[in-house]
């Protein structure tokens, strides 16, 4: 998925993605989705691409893609009031997506939540 524009009511595109010559190099390291992902960021010159594994975010870097994670998205829904912080983050976790405490307080004292 890519992002058009920069903010919280961006629009999510998604899209299909071609099997590329990127798309494959992408694969030897990353799954299926994030190749695709990062492929077409590439190609389209994405404004943002949403991505929270680490070698996915370490690819993206080096591509010099602009990139946000979940935690950055529900930071920026904190930002103009239309997501409760705490809320969220403890509904991530208890699904299963893993927040490093220290990242978990540093991430409420920034947005000033409780």
């Amino acid at each position: 998925m890519a992002s058009k524009r920069f903010g919280l009511h961006s629009v999510i595109e998604r899209v299909t993605v071609e099997e590329t010559p990127l798309v494959a190099e992408f694969q030897r390291r990353l799954d299926t989705g994030e190749a695709a992902t990062l492929a077409y960021a590439i190609e389209a010159s994405a404004d943002l691409v949403l991505l929270d594994e680490q070698e996915a975010r370490q690819t993206a870097r080096r591509h010099d893609l602009p990139l946000t994670g979940v935690i950055g998205i529900l930071l920026r829904g904190s930002d103009d009031g239309t997501v409760r912080l705490r809320t969220e983050l403890d509904r991530l976790r208890k699904a299963g997506f893993w927040i490093a405490d220290d990242l978990y307080q540093t991430v409420l004292e920034q947005a000033n939540a409780d």
